[in-house]
């Protein structure tokens, strides 16, 4: 989906807002709360996220694009020095960040680093202390304010959790504040600039990070090949169908077995459930067809991070 610029309307505000924190804090959870659609992958696995991902909100005359970066981690191959980038990118292009972190005495190491970014950039900023579902007494993070409000000039620090919901009303009604007068650059109705296929290929990915264990996940890139309407004389029952081709490039023979699993069960088993996701969101049937593939250490090389999409 691309952006249109309109006139503005009478009234109409809107704000940029990048979600930032470190890895498997919950920016995706976040994300996806206060769209209120699913528009981000989530699993309980570091670096889930690896593109810039753009959810939109409209309410009225305001419209808040939040966009949810890449946990910030230490680069080890050219895949890792993509996602930092995304992070410093994001942050440098927004009206407002916002900080996401969990409960815990101190500042990570990327907490202090993106704060650092804030100060360098003046940058308005909320920090938001996300999972205090898991926390049995609410006093157990108050280490975390204090060293958030000991950090940074941030215009408010909120505890929320994004699995129950719990504070997320309140920093939605913050953030609805924060927008300026402007337009709106995405239609009312959008939910995210993600194309349909990339959508589809993440839920695959999501499915191998859900079921795959140790390091083949983070080994593993999906691109979905085609994506085409069924004809409706083809179509059962006249319910539209949508056949979608996906490769799953991984780096090892060994990974591609694994990926495939005995008598082809695990690639049935991630193929099943990533087409009940795709069903639930175009609203139509899915015939989804899986294949993998090896291109060994695709993550360290710039041609193949452009091929699958990595700009």
């Amino acid at each position: 989906m691309e952006t249109i610029t309109q006139q503005p309307q009478a009234g109409s505000r809107s704000a940029f807002i990048a979600l930032v924190g470190k890895p498997n804090v919950g920016k995706s959870s976040l994300l996806n709360r206060l769209v209120g659609e699913k528009v981000a992958i989530v699993t309980q696995k570091p670096q889930t996220t690896r593109t810039r991902i753009t959810g939109v909100l409209t309410k009225e005359e305001t419209q808040l694009v939040f966009i949810d970066t890449p946990g910030l981690l230490k680069a080890k191959d050219a895949l890792g020095r993509y996602m930092v980038k995304q992070v410093n990118d994001s942050v440098a292009d927004v009206d407002l960040a916002v900080l996401v972190t969990e409960p815990g005495p101190e500042l990570s190491k990327a907490d202090e680093e993106l704060v650092g970014s804030f100060r360098r950039l003046k940058l308005p900023a909320i920090a938001v202390v996300n999972k205090v579902d898991t926390l049995e007494k609410k006093e157990a993070m108050l280490a975390k304010l204090a060293a958030l409000g000991a950090a940074y000039d941030f215009r408010h620090i909120i505890p929320v959790s994004a699995l129950t919901g719990e504070g997320v009303d309140t920093l939605l009604a913050i953030l609805m504040e924060s927008a300026g007068e402007g337009v709106h650059f995405f239609p009312d109705d959008a939910l995210t600039d993600q194309p349909e296929r990339v959508l589809c290929a993440e839920m695959i990915r999501e499915k191998i990070l859900l079921h795959m264990r140790q390091e083949i996940p983070h080994g593993v890139a999906v691109m979905v090949e085609e994506m085409k309407d069924r004809p409706p004389e083809q179509c059962r029952d006249g319910i539209p169908m949508v056949d979608i081709s996906a490769m799953i490039y991984c780096e090892r023979d060994g990974h591609k077995g694994m990926l495939i699993g005995k008598g082809g069960q695990m690639l049935r088993a991630i193929a099943t459930e990533a087409r009940q996701d795709m069903e639930s969101f175009l609203g139509v049937r899915v015939n989804l067809q899986c294949r993998v593939k090896v291109r060994e250490a695709w993550k360290n090389s710039e041609l193949q991070l452009r091929s699958f999409g990595f700009r």
